[in-house]
């Protein structure tokens, strides 16, 4: 990748042209592909027919080299490309115009030596060869378009087929010469969408060229084409095309190269977009701000450091960054929560004499808020005079407390702002999070009241926290307001309602709302299936809750720690622990390191069925992948020990956790209780200390046996 500002300086001269070394590829031979049909309704057959009469007398025609293949190569998206005409057609021929526009055709024909006979005598074959030549003869004469389309749009019904695609091309050419581009951009648009293989815009590029007389419609033409394939996100066959227009000495207009920039920078093909600036550079197209600040958008989305040396470099070639350009990297800055320099920017720009708009300060505004540092943001505000407006308030409220969250809102009605949308879910979700629903349900009133639609979020918010409140009945009536809305819940809120039910143990209507889920287009998520699996296992249902998780595998997710842990914990709590110690080993193979959660699942599972020797070996493999136990987990297998009487094994765990830093406590203590307890030893509490006691004295820890009793019994808070 070249570096943005030595391209400026010292590539842009050395770059050779990947358009210039390519050859151009050969345009295949010319195939009559059929247009789609611009078929109208059959009314008022007469006064179609009377367009047009011959008798036997030959008139101009020839034959036409592709005619042959005209019927077995079509390209048709099956839609009419006008069909705000083709709608009301039965109309238009029985108005006034049509007929005025019937017989300005007529009178034009024979003024060009077509024969126009009696009634119901025309005979002349509409070939691709003779609608050709009627259409030029007709716009030669009179120089109307409009009059060349009706007739095109007609001959397509009077022929019964669709047009092929060289007269379309002579369509698009005569309505470019009479300055109805928009719709010649419309069969254009058509021609692109109607076929998309590869080599059909070398078709299409030969048959425009064939048709054209006049090199600068070609040229307007051909830039239609190559706009048309960027907004079909093509761009490899709009660069291709533009290469092919430089061969013909014809170029794309500063417009459409700025559109070509933006769409290779949208798809980071930077060597690309650079040789293109290169030969914009070449047609006399100078560099600008504008055309920068497009760099400066594409590198700042993966190299923020050349998007800033770029800007820098700008000034060495006579164009000065203005306050978008600046705006682009502070932005950016400001999203990987590089606050300071994003903010140390501002200050130079006021002292390079750069005018601040709202867009930029309210960038920093909203970083500063993301990291929850209101006062600073606050700061920002005063320091740069910004009276705050409605995104402004969303950004100081996003991160805030309840209390500043309230007072903030206040504040905005107080200065005459209307609260959005963002603003009432915001407080909302506030009131939620602390969990007065009363409070939150009255801004909801206000809310509706104001006039601003709730979203799929403020509702969502709503019926989460009425699900964690286990009102499962009004959640539901929540979700079903929404539908009545019009808004489509995401997995987000579905996945509420889910954990509602599992919650309360309706586990029937969980897998319900599951079922509307899927069938609502909504995919269940890793979090949907965690969901469940842990609400199956919760009441016993292990093996259901292995199916969920070989169907999570199945439809390719990748279950994360949680989905491991509720799976091993289930299998454990079944006594399958070949199985659950089967998903503990899959776990770490797919380089997910097991936390203290799952394994102590796992462990807890072996402790209980007394298989104290598994759980030791597990107990060391779990350490060689990296594991720090903690006190819970130690205590665990400490208890495990003790409870089949291996209290020599349980006090070389308790001198680990010491080396560790951890401290023995309750927990600890009551297991070594239990132990002495199941070796029928006198005075187990008072011997559990003792040991205990000693442990820690070999550690160089220094405890009275009373102190250290007392300090277990009654912990220190």
């Amino acid at each position: 990748m070249k570096v943005s500002f030595s391209v400026i300086s010292v590539s842009l001269a050395r770059l050779k042209l990947i358009f210039g070394r390519k050859n151009s590829s050969r345009f295949l031979l010319s195939r009559n592909l059929a247009f789609s049909s611009l078929s109208v309704l059959e009314d008022d057959n007469a006064a179609l027919e009377n367009l047009l009469y011959a008798d036997d007398c030959p008139s101009p025609s020839a034959q036409c080299n592709v005619a042959e293949d005209t019927e077995h190569n079509e390209f048709s998206s099956g839609e009419p490309i006008f069909p705000d005409v083709i709608d009301k057609v039965s109309l238009i021929f029985k108005n006034q115009k049509v007929d005025d526009d019937m017989n300005v055709i007529k009178s034009v024909l024979k003024n060009r030596g077509w024969n126009v006979g009696y009634e119901n005598g025309f005979q002349v074959d509409l070939d691709e060869f003779n609608i050709i030549q009627i259409l030029n003869d007709l716009f030669e004469e009179t120089l109307d378009a409009a009059l060349a389309l009706y007739f095109f749009r007609w001959s397509e019904y009077y022929i019964g087929s669709e047009h092929t695609i060289r007269s379309v091309c002579k369509m698009i050419h005569i309505l470019v010469s009479g300055n109805m581009n928009h719709r010649a951009v419309d069969l254009v648009v058509h021609i692109v969408r109607s076929n998309i293989k590869e080599v059909f815009h070398n078709l299409v590029l030969k048959i425009l060229y064939e048709t054209h007389t006049k090199r600068e419609v070609l040229e307007i033409v051909y830039n239609m084409l190559v706009d048309c394939y960027i907004k079909e996100n093509m761009v490899n066959v709009a660069l291709e095309i533009k290469c092919k227009m430089k061969q013909l000495n014809l170029f794309p207009t500063i417009k459409l190269c700025n559109s070509l920039l933006k769409a290779l920078l949208g798809s980071q093909k930077l060597e690309l977009a650079w040789e293109l600036v290169e030969e914009m550079m070449t047609q006399g197209i100078s560099l600008n701000v504008y055309i920068i600040s497009l760099f400066i958008a594409a590198y700042s989305k993966g190299n923020v450091e050349s998007a800033w040396k770029l800007l820098l470099e700008m000034k060495r070639f006579g164009i000065y960054p203005d306050v978008v350009a600046y705006t682009i990297v502070v932005d950016c800055l400001c999203k990987m929560y590089c606050l300071e320099r994003a903010t140390s920017i501002l200050f130079k720009m006021t002292q390079l004499g750069i005018s601040l708009d709202s867009v930029i300060i309210s960038s920093v505004v909203d970083g500063y808020c993301k990291v929850g540092k209101l006062e600073r943001a606050i700061t920002i505000l005063k320091y740069f005079n910004l009276t705050p407006n409605v995104f402004v308030y969303n950004s100081l409220m996003s991160n805030s407390r309840l209390v500043e969250v309230a007072f903030l809102f206040n504040e905005m009605h107080e200065l005459g702002f209307l609260p959005d949308c963002v603003n009432y879910t915001t407080i909302i979700g506030s009131y939620c999070k602390v969990g007065d629903i009363r409070k939150a349900f009255q801004y909801l009133g206000k809310m509706l009241k104001s006039g601003v639609k709730p979203s799929v979020v403020t509702f969502t918010l709503l019926i989460d926290t009425y699900c964690k409140c286990g009102d499962m009945e009004m959640a539901n009536s929540l979700f079903h307001k929404m539908l009545t809305e019009s808004l489509e819940p995401d997995v987000i809120t579905y996945n509420a309602l889910i954990d509602g039910y599992g919650k309360k143990g309706q586990l029937h209507k969980a897998f319900e709302v599951l079922s509307t889920m899927r069938s609502g287009g909504v995919s269940p998520d890793v979090v949907t299936y965690n969901i469940l699996i842990h609400s199956l296992v919760k009441r016993g249902f292990v093996n259901e809750a292995k199916y969920l998780f070989d169907e999570l595998l199945r439809r390719g997710f990748s279950p994360d720690v949680v989905t491991f842990t509720n799976v091993i914990d289930g299998l454990s709590k079944q006594g399958n622990f070949e199985e659950a110690f089967f998903v503990w080993f899959y776990m770490s193979e797919q380089h997910m390191k097991p936390d203290v959660v799952s394994c102590s699942a796992l462990l807890n599972g072996y402790c209980r069925a007394r298989r104290m020797e598994e759980a030791y070996a597990l107990f060391l493999k779990m350490l060689d992948v990296g594991l720090n136990p903690d006190l819970i987990l130690f205590n665990t297998l400490i208890h495990g020990f003790c409870s089949v009487g291996c209290m020599d094994d349980a006090s070389s765990l308790v001198s680990m956790m010491v080396r560790q830093g951890i401290l023995p406590n309750t927990a600890t203590h009551r297991a070594f209780v239990f132990g002495f307890e199941k070796k029928w030893v006198k005075n187990p509490e008072e011997s559990a200390a003792f040991k205990l006691q000693e442990i820690l004295l070999t550690h160089g820890i220094h405890v009275d046996v009373d102190e250290f009793i007392a300090s277990i019994e009654h912990p220190i808070s």
